[in-house]
């Protein structure tokens, strides 16, 4: 049998096509053909001819392999070339090229396993740019691509597996196409329910990596993982696991698929502080130029911080979020993994990752399984292994749904086993803190005995245990107080606060913090210096903020205006008492000594108004003279005292009022008539998004209040400052996750032998090399002279001129001596 050629193109052969006798290579030719492909339609035939006539040596060798015969290596390198060739000018050439991806797709699925690595790799980069450049439908390629992920090779798994991800990506990354997600996902959770372990691994992590990116964030995806927790290999049902645990990727033992990326690791930066005197500098001290630049650091930090709680929320173990919370049957998922717990022969690791899964979803969707506690009960012992996250575990699993009666042993074999006397310090300061969270989950199980006992241990002289017993103690002081005894309550916050009893629930009647709209518009004109400083923390310090607040200022300042005028007019007549209600009417009551002023006035009577108009009317004139010199005075305020005047209303004797009484009915209906704006909106039931919006922002306001009160960030508030933190309610206590360290929080770990000799050599790096104290001495000099000390001192100024003056008369003397010196008698010869 002849074989046909299989030479790359010649110059013979170029020539042949009418082309000129130049050597071309692949790329070169590639590059023109893509510039102009009609030109060069010829050379596309011949190439086209020579991969098919390559192609169809390379199986007949591959079949003839049984007879040791190995491929040829110039066939194989010519094929990869060809390949990679090819699928770059098809987009050129579609019409031509019809038949070139579905010879890639067939000899990838027959023979994958038995071609070599290098030309399997170039063969499928080949697809893969196809794919890429839309010549090829993702949906034709899935099962391949996942198909080739369990041939063991390492490159290729890694290339195949980053093309599924991003190719899923790209397609979702403008807009989602449903139905091709959904085809693509039934593929992948088909390969999840077979018996192949490779293969179902493979779709298991394509899935994670997926949802872990927010690609396939739906509820399809996040039960096909749940269910792959019942796979029959250990190892599926262990990656399952992993990731439902709050895992980012799912781990594979020593290898790597690449699913991590350098985008989610982030530097960890320190955390910026905004102190209470930071906030006053910008806003109290300093130029107007100046007080911007401190607000803008002001905004700049704000946002800072927001952004380093996101982060840290993001990168966090213990998120929120879990996959969990889509399960379809969360109470049949939890039965059967319970009851695969109890049957299954694993290690003590993977029981210990189902315990926490089970736990994980009994809590987050407040489920009923009775026999998990019990079962939970009998590994509750000091000496267990992983005891900690055990007692996470049993924690997580309680919320008030279920009954106390269930959970009663639970408790009691915590605190038998944990808190006692002869039990150690960490094992006591441990128990207290299980207790405490399983009390703040289910309050019903503490008794008033038991809580006593416990409490006593804040007398410890073990930090870990007084502060555990103390937790305990301030957590009953906001559930119920009455269960401690009269020296332990102190001054509680709400001396009658009982939890609720089993199967209550309390039902909202109203939208959740519609009442902030009242007390908002009720204190819109009583606000005081520190709502504005948390104004600016809640809002970031906004420019509509500002402009509000110097316009509050504004009002102010005329208002303390108005007050200087009316106490210089304090023997007014009572036609000025009358023009002042009327103001008062107008102003709304915006300070309270007009408010004391109009009590001032019901207490006298009727008569003690007559009285003051007939003593007052005759000083009238006086009064007018009085005002007139006060205001020359003052200058520049009066014309604004003009203004002022000029905007009050008119006197008309026929609308004063007999009686102060009529005054404080006036009042009590002008209140009444301002808060109808707020309490017709709350009365229709009926809210817009601007009032959500203000909802929201007064909460923000409020809980930045609240924590600047506890930190004594605020002044003037004292009693702010002893009010304690809210306990949260159920359903927050239910999606929060229970950290295992926070139960042995300031408890002293003991060190081994090697952490203890790594802190001796670390305190020993700041000391010198030890040596003996006579060696010492003996090397030690003595100090510098007084002289030399001089000689080094910085001298001032006018030390320096004495100094110089003085040694250039002592110069001149000297000069002027040299000729008179007496140098012996001269020899006369």
């Amino acid at each position: 049998m002849v074989l046909p050629s299989t030479t790359m193109p010649t110059p013979d052969s170029l020539m042949a096509s009418g082309r000129s006798s130049e050597k071309l290579s692949l790329p070169s030719l590639q590059s023109k053909m893509k510039v102009d492909p009609e030109s060069y339609t010829t050379e596309l035939d011949l190439l086209h001819k020579q991969f098919s006539s390559a192609l169809f040596v390379f199986e007949q060798q591959a079949a003839m392999k049984s007879a040791f015969m190995e491929p040829d290596p110039t066939i194989t390198k010519d094929l990869g070339d060809l390949a990679m060739f090819l699928s770059h000018v098809m987009p050129s050439y579609p019409e031509k090229l019809g038949s070139f991806p579905a010879n890639l797709i067939e000899l990838l699925r027959t023979g994958a396993r038995t071609l070599p690595s290098s030309l399997r790799c170039q063969i499928t980069q080949a697809l893969i740019l196809l794919v890429n450049r839309q010549m090829v439908d993702i949906e034709e390629t899935l099962t391949l691509f996942m198909a080739l992920q369990t041939l063991g090779d390492r490159i290729l798994r890694k290339m195949t597996f980053s093309h599924v991800v991003h190719s899923i990506r790209r397609m979702n990354c403008k807009h989602r196409n449903d139905a091709k997600n959904r085809s693509l996902q039934n593929v992948l959770f088909a390969m999840l329910m077979e018996e192949d372990e490779s293969r179902a691994k493979r779709a298991l992590i394509v899935l994670c990596d997926l949802h872990r990116r927010k690609v396939w964030f739906d509820e399809r995806t996040a039960n096909a993982i749940c269910t792959a927790c019942f796979h029959k290999s250990s190892r599926i049902m262990k990656a399952a696991l992993s990731f439902l645990l709050g895992y980012e990727r799912v781990e594979e033992g020593n290898e790597s698929d690449g699913s991590s990326s350098e985008d989610d690791t982030t530097e960890q930066k320190p955390h910026v502080v905004l102190s209470r005197a930071a906030v006053h500098k910008a806003h109290h001290q300093g130029t107007t130029a100046s007080k911007k630049k401190k607000k803008a650091k002001l905004q700049r930090v704000m946002r800072s911080m927001k952004r380093q709680q996101r982060v840290s929320s993001e990168n966090s173990g213990f998120s929120g979020y879990s996959p969990l919370s889509h399960l379809k049957d969360a109470q049949g998922f939890a039965e059967k993994l319970f009851s695969r717990l109890q049957t299954c022969n694993e290690r003590f690791e993977v029981k210990m990752m189902m315990l926490k899964v089970i736990a994980r979803t009994v809590g987050l969707h407040r489920l009923i399984l009775l026999n998990f506690y019990e079962f939970l009960r009998k590994y509750v012992q000091p000496h267990q292994r992983d005891v900690t996250n055990l007692l996470a575990a049993a924690v997580q699993a309680c919320h008030d749904m279920v009954p106390p009666d269930a959970v009663e042993s639970l408790l009691k074999q915590v605190v038998n086993q944990f808190v006692h006397d002869r039990s150690r310090t960490e094992a006591i300061a441990v128990g207290l803190n299980v207790v405490r969270e399983m009390c703040l989950r289910m309050p019903l199980l503490m008794t008033g005995d038991l809580l006593q006992d416990l409490v006593l241990y804040k007398k410890s002289h073990e930090k870990a245990v007084s502060s555990a017993a103390r937790s305990l103690m301030y957590c009953y002081l906001q559930i119920c107080p009455s269960l401690l005894s009269k020296k332990d309550r102190g001054r509680p916050s709400d001396s009658k606060a009982k939890p609720k009893a089993y199967g209550e629930a309390s039902v909202n009647s109203n939208v959740p913090g519609a009442e902030l709209l009242l007390e908002h518009a009720n204190a819109s004109n009583f606000s005081d210096g520190d709502d504005d400083e948390v104004d600016e923390l809640a809002t970031n310090v906004s420019d509509s903020d500002r402009h509000d607040s110097s316009e509050e200022s504004a009002g102010a300042e005329e208002n303390d205006y108005r007050s200087d005028e009316e106490d210089e007019g304090s023997e007014e007549s009572g036609e000025d008492d009358g023009v002042a209600l009327e103001e008062d009417d107008e102003d709304g009551l915006e300070s309270e000594d007009e408010i004391e002023s109009v009590r001032g006035d019901s207490i006298s009577g009727d008569e003690e108004d007559e009285n003051k108009e007939e003593e007052e009317e005759p000083s009238a004139q006086k009064k007018e003279e009085e005002e007139k010199s006060s205001s020359e005075k003052r200058g520049g305020k009066k014309e604004e005292g003009e203004t002022n005047v000029r905007k009050r209303k008119r006197f008309d004797p026929s609308d004063q009022k007999p009686s102060a009484a009529t005054s404080l009915r006036a009042l009590k209906r002008l209140a009444v008539e301002k808060m109808g704006t707020v309490s017709s909106v709350l009365t229709d039931g009926i809210l817009s998004n601007e009032d959500f919006q203000l909802i929201k922002e007064l909460k923000a306001k409020k809980e930045a209040k609240t924590a600047l009160a506890v930190h004594g960030l605020l002044k003037g508030n004292s009693s702010a400052k002893t009010t304690s933190l809210k306990v949260p309610d159920s359903e927050e206590l239910s999606t929060k996750r229970v950290d295992p360290a926070k139960l042995e929080i300031h408890i002293r770990r003991r060190l081994t032998k090697d952490e203890r000799l790594a802190l001796v050599k670390a305190g020993r790096e700041e000391r010198g090399k030890y040596s003996a104290r006579t060696a010492v001495k003996q090397k030690k000099t003595g100090g510098s002279s007084n002289r030399y000390k001089e000689h080094k001192k910085a001298m001032p100024i006018a030390a320096k001129r004495s100094k110089i003056a003085r040694s250039r008369q002592e110069k001149k003397q000297k000069q002027r001596r040299a000729g008179k010196q007496f140098r012996g008698r001269k020899a006369w010869k």
